[in-house]
């Protein structure tokens, strides 16, 4: 059921977006969309009386905004569209990705895989919206991805994916138990 209901979201997300959108129009798909990821990540694991899940999540969240706007504060980089100078990094698409990721992580690509199209939708409509630059974008994606995949566990621990790096490379690693 969990993976009809986000195929159902993000196709629906993708549907109702006019070709011919305007800046608001993006800016409240963006809206919609991110308010979408932050309930399924917290209401998904609370519904199922995984109270772990509920707080990894949110441990996932509040660590991205926490480092999100301490960025907004110290970068200062003016909008696209002059409103302000919170440009950097993109608070709407760092809290998408930590919510996908810690969905992703949790649950299985079943309910990752569409969580991400979401989280990238936000990405997409935030530059649409003339409210982020790509680059505004692609950090707090990376903000919010790094932040998910730290703070959250699989719910079944017999399989595990540790993503590592270092100054000569990176990689995935695999852990099972048996």
């Amino acid at each position: 059921m969990t993976r009809n209901v986000m195929l159902a979201v993000t196709a629906s997300l993708l549907l109702v977006t006019p070709a011919e959108a305007s800046d608001k129009d993006w800016g409240t798909a963006s809206d919609i969309g991110r308010n979408g990821l932050v309930v399924v990540a917290l209401g998904l694991p609370t519904v199922q009386g995984d109270w772990q899940g509920t707080k990894q999540a949110a441990y996932s969240m509040g660590a991205t905004s926490l480092l999100t706007t301490g960025l907004k504060e110290v970068i200062s980089e003016e909008r696209p569209d002059g409103s302000d100078d919170k440009s950097f990094p993109s608070g709407h698409t760092s809290v998408s990705f930590a919510a996908a990721a810690t969905l992703h992580k949790r649950y299985g690509w079943e309910v990752g895989v569409p969580a991400h199209v979401v989280a990238a939708f936000v990405g997409v409509a935030r530059v649409k919206a003339d409210k982020h630059f790509t680059h505004d974008v692609i950090a707090g994606a990376a903000i919010g991805e790094a932040a998910g995949w730290i703070f959250s566990s699989r719910k079944n621990e017999k399989v595990q994916w540790l993503p590592w790096g270092g100054t000569h490379g990176g990689g995935v690693s695999m852990i099972m138990r048996f």
